[in-house]
């Protein structure tokens, strides 16, 4: 295995201090509530509106300063996600009538959450996919209460209108006009205007990702996300100019975002660092992009796809994009947030349309964890049933297994059962 460009390490993000700063945010807004949400919306944003749900006025608005078009392509990708994810639903059943012992019933219900929160950036970009993609499987889910939040647009009172119409589209219940750590604490405690809810998903900066984190066991999370990032792995079979449009398509997110090309072939390799440069002298947004890829991008060199798959494993990444001739190396893939399988199969078309979520896990997550998807707001919840002859068989062994424990009440508990028959 060789590098052909190898990236720094990211450095560690001054968790402590961050740590710091959430954990007060987080305690004022449990402390004064709504006061303090609206003083982080001035002091961060120039927001001073006082109400922080957005009026039903506010959304018509947004919709009518919209082209045409602008809505047929939020409603076409908002149908294409919902899709998907009906489909992913239909999947996932309750289970009945199961028995292991003659006179027992045993099975389960999915059951979705009352309440979740959908965080959606506002920062750099105006994410209003993240929109379509958090709120649209909430719904499918049958979430009753689906509220969203995003930070107004700076200096303004408004959330980007793009992203406020599109969380319409999605069928948020609730849309409130503030962001940040303290938006995450509202959305876990509660204040004057914003009621809690029972999870938080969505991506966000170290400040809001730090705040689930603290928030969570109060509240359920997705999970604890990091900068976003792309591994290819490609043999000489592949575009290096298409490659090369992916790297950059991920480094523009962030300056701490991280494109990795693992590849069979020198030239192939070598071919995509020059695109690279090539193609950032015609990017608007090369000064992020640029930053991103010369400190983070990573170009490997592996003697074999065997290797590739071997590495590709140990980086998780949070988006996998296999362009092989040989696509039997495809089930050795097992830790990725999404997999793009074949050159026309564009990491960006997950990032907007094809219907998978983009709210994927990073930093190495996707080992133990998938994205966001229907799943994310379901609860799997046993039951059971006993008639008489099934309880007394089974209650011996319940206080056999009780007693070894020294669980003596336990014992009791299906020992009173037989002897009240």
């Amino acid at each position: 295995m060789e590098y052909l460009k190898k990236a720094a390490v990211r450095p560690a993000q001054e968790a402590q201090a961050c740590s710091r700063q959430v954990a007060e945010i987080i305690a004022r807004v449990r402390e004064m509530g709504d006061e303090v949400l609206r003083e982080y919306n001035l002091r961060f944003d120039g927001n001073g509106r006082e109400q922080l749900r957005v009026t039903r006025e506010e959304i018509d608005a947004a919709y009518a300063s919209m082209t045409p078009q602008e809505l047929e392509d939020l409603r076409r990708a908002a149908d294409n996600i919902r899709a998907f994810a009906q489909a992913q639903r239909e999947c996932l059943n309750g289970l009945d009538n199961f028995s292991n012992l003659s006179g027992a019933v045993l099975g389960h219900r999915v059951i979705p959450v009352e309440s979740c929160g959908c965080y959606v950036p506002g920062g750099s970009y105006p994410l209003f996919s993240t929109a379509l993609m958090l709120i649209i499987p909430a719904k499918v889910a049958g979430v009753k209460r689906v509220i969203a939040c995003s930070p107004a647009e700076k200096g303004t009172p408004s959330i980007n209108r793009k992203t406020l119409v599109a969380m319409d589209i999605a069928g948020a219940d609730e849309i409130y006009a503030v962001g940040g750590a303290q938006s995450i604490a509202a959305f876990a405690y509660g204040t004057q205007q914003i009621r809690a809810v029972d999870v938080i998903v969505g991506p966000g900066n170290q400040y809001v990702a730090e705040a689930k984190r603290q928030c969570y066991g109060q509240v359920g999370i997705d999970f604890f996300a990091g900068p976003s990032e792309v591994l290819a792995v490609a043999d000489d079979s592949a575009d290096p100019q298409v490659l090369a449009a992916d790297m950059l398509a991920q480094s523009e997110h962030d300056p701490m975002a991280k494109g990795i090309l693992v590849t069979t072939s020198r030239a192939l390799g070598q071919a995509v660092i020059q695109a690279v440069e090539e193609q950032l002298s015609g990017l608007e947004t090369r000064n992020i992009a640029a930053q991103s890829w010369n400190t983070y991008g990573e170009v490997v060199l592996v003697d074999d796809l065997g290797q590739a798959v071997e590495l590709a494993n140990q980086y998780a990444p949070e988006h996998l994009e296999v362009v092989v001739a040989d696509e039997s190396i495809l089930p050795g893939f097992v830790n990725f947030g999404s997999l793009f399988i074949g050159q026309e199969t564009g990491e960006v078309f997950g990032d907007y349309a094809s219907g998978t979520n983009h709210t994927l896990p990073t930093v190495r997550a996707a080992r133990y964890t998938g994205g966001v998807w229907v799943g994310t707001f379901l609860k799997v919840c046993t039951f059971q049933r006993y008639q008489s002859n099934a309880m007394r068989e089974i209650a011996p062994l319940v206080s056999r297994l009780a007693r070894e424990e020294g669980l003596v009440g336990h014992a009791r508990a299906a020992e009173i059962r037989l002897e009240r028959l």
